[in-house]
């Protein structure tokens, strides 16, 4: 679960020479260089947190001697109001870091909390939650990583880590008279049997088709829920089975209890809300 420091690091570097460029000049014009503070990282509203390593690599980058003191544990459910971390030294320093590190940690915690309301919406279902490629560009590793921290399961990371046949894959295969099958046939000759083969599908009678001809996991596209159990049924357990398309908080219990092993959100990561943090000085 944990992110890649080099990761971290690339994407806290283009961040900060993007809001920093060539120096803060409202700091540097009137904060004294030996003035010294704290500041408060403090959670305006309830919800999980996400992102504190990063916090404290922004701060790092910006002043290693900055003190980061975190005060409570990543992927925890936090109230309004709670300290989740205190930064002590340079109030320059402090003050040039705050934007940047405010602005990752509240959109990690964002997603965190909205993956785990869907959670907790298919809690006593074996329906586990997935999310998508739809993700913030540069941002994927952060915005993945959060949704483990709220409880939801990752989908593939990119396009080299797992072969999905979608609508337009199948369409243009069509087009050169290639069947579903056929299809199938030839991703799983040409990435052997380490690597997972999902296809995209609009009906039963095709998903049952597709898991006769050996598919991994099946794309249930946009399928009410009676069709998805229809669906569930059909395959019989030959084949994973993953429902998507513009599932909501209010629809995905129902969802849920179709039967499919997996529910794809993109809205976790291309819609999440960003949670209200602040940082709050503290004059040393």
């Amino acid at each position: 679960m944990e992110l890649s420091a080099n990761v971290i690091r690339e994407v806290v570097e283009r961040a900060l020479r993007e809001d920093i460029g060539t120096g803060d000049l409202t700091t540097l014009a009137v904060i004294p260089a030996s003035a010294q503070a704290s500041g408060l990282i403090v959670m305006k509203e309830p919800g999980v947190v996400a992102g504190l390593p990063v916090l404290a690599a922004v701060f790092a980058a910006v002043d290693p001697t900055l003190a980061v003191h975190v005060q409570v544990a990543e992927g925890s459910h936090v109230e309004k109001g709670t300290v989740v971390a205190e930064i002590v030294g340079s109030a320059r320093s402090l003050l040039t870091g705050e934007r940047v590190a405010l602005n990752l940690l509240q959109r990690m915690c964002g997603i965190a909390t909205l993956t785990a309301r869907y959670v907790e919406a298919v809690r006593g279902t074996k329906a586990r939650i997935l999310d998508t490629r739809k993700t913030t560009p540069g941002l994927r590793a952060l915005e993945k990583y959060a949704v483990r921290m709220g409880g939801g399961t990752n989908h593939r990371f990119a396009l080299y880590d797992g072969v999905m046949l979608k609508d337009n894959h199948l369409e243009l295969l069509a087009a050169h008279g290639i069947s579903a099958a056929e299809a199938l046939r030839q991703a799983k000759a040409a990435v052997g049997p380490m690597v997972r083969v999902e296809i995209e599908v609009e009906t039963v009678a095709a998903a049952a088709a597709v898991a006769a001809a050996g598919a991994d996991m099946i794309l249930l596209d946009n399928m009410p829920p009676a069709q998805l159990r229809e669906a569930v049924q059909a395959v019989a357990g030959r084949a994973l089975l993953e429902a998507s398309g513009g599932i909501t908080l209010d629809t995905v219990r129902a969802v849920a209890e179709s039967g499919v092993d997996f529910i794809s959100v993109g809205a976790l990561t291309h819609s999440a809300r960003a949670l209200d943090i602040s940082l709050d000085v503290r004059v040393n």
